[in-house]
This record gives structure tokens, sequence and C-alpha cells, in this order.
């Protein structure tokens, strides 16, 4: 039983740290990235779907995102969608495709990325600590059903701190790492 709450905790742990990845991938950094467009939803035949299923991304060059639309049809929507997603991007049509220009971070949009990315990393540790906080409840309901002993309730609860240490260490790697990345002119 011991077992299967400590794998239960460390799957959870590990879709938080996932979960951080993902946000943080939507934070702009000065380099252009694909996934920077990943929550863009474009209205294709009255249904919002996700760009990745109507057109490709890829980067141009150090400044630029490219966007090519399996349809030339749906540029117009496209590019709709890019604007309106909230982002802060100009794109410009070229007719068969959309080019997205990087503007140059300025310092106090890197201080605001920075801000965001410390926030949603301490978000994820939050949702860590409130996964060991489940997982050491768990243990003392056995503990009060005498399926387990004291002992084995101490060596789970050790367990899951040491567990819970390493996925917030992997949050702060993940800070530091995009941190960096921000802070690169």
């Amino acid at each position: 039983m011991i077992n299967e709450i400590r794998q239960d905790a460390s799957e959870r742990m590990s879709k938080a740290v996932d979960a951080l990845g993902v946000a943080f991938s939507k934070i702009r950094t000065g380099r252009p990235s694909p996934g920077l467009l990943d929550g863009v939803k474009v209205n294709y035949y009255g249904t919002d779907t996700p760009l990745k299923q109507v057109a490709s991304v890829s980067v141009d060059d150090s400044r630029n995102l490219i966007v090519s639309p399996w349809e030339k049809k749906i540029l117009p929507a496209i590019e709709k969608a890019i604007l309106s997603a909230g982002l802060g991007l100009n794109p410009t049509s070229s007719g068969e495709l959309i080019r997205i220009p990087m503007p140059a971070l300025t310092e106090e949009t890197r201080k605001n990325h920075i801000r965001q990315a410390r926030n949603e990393a301490e978000q994820a540790r939050v949702a860590i600590r409130n996964i060991r906080r489940d997982a050491n409840g768990d243990f003392k309901e056995l503990l009060k059903e005498k399926e387990i002993s004291e002992d084995d309730l101490r060596r789970a609860e050790e367990e899951i701190q040491k567990l819970t240490d390493r996925f917030i260490k992997e949050v702060d790697a993940l800070l530091a790492t995009k941190e960096t990345d921000l802070m690169e002119i």
C-alpha cells in the first residue's frame, strides 16, 4: 500500500514539473520558438482548432517564426488568431505564409517575464508540496486503520520528503535555466 501511494505521488509530482515546462515554453525569450504559438487556436470551419493542426510552425532565422498553413484560404484566420492571442506579436502575411518577427525584449519586459517565470515555478512548488501533504495524509489514514506501524509511517514520510526535495530541485533547475535564457541578449 505504501509503495502505491509513493508511486502515485511520484507520478503526480512529475506531472507538476511537466506542466511547469509547458508554462515556461509560453514565456517568450529573446529567440523565437515554435512552442510560443502552442496555445493559439484558429477558427477553422467554425471550430477552434490548435494552430499545429492547420499549419506548420518553424524558425526562419534568429528573429522570425514562419507559419505555413495547409490551406491558403485560412491564412487570414491564422493571422487574426495570432494577433488576438495576446502574445504581443505582429504577423505579416506574404500570400502563402505568415512571417512573425520577434521583437527584441526590453529590460522591463525581461524583468516581467522573469517575475512570471518565478510565479509559475512557485505554483509548481506549491503543487508538489500539496501532493506530499496528500500522501502523508494517506499514510496517516493507514496508521489509523492499523494497516501500517508507526515506524512504517515515519519511513514512508521520509521517503515522500526525499521525493519532494528531488522534484523541487528540478523546478529550481528549470527556473534557473529559464532565467538565464531570459537575460541573454
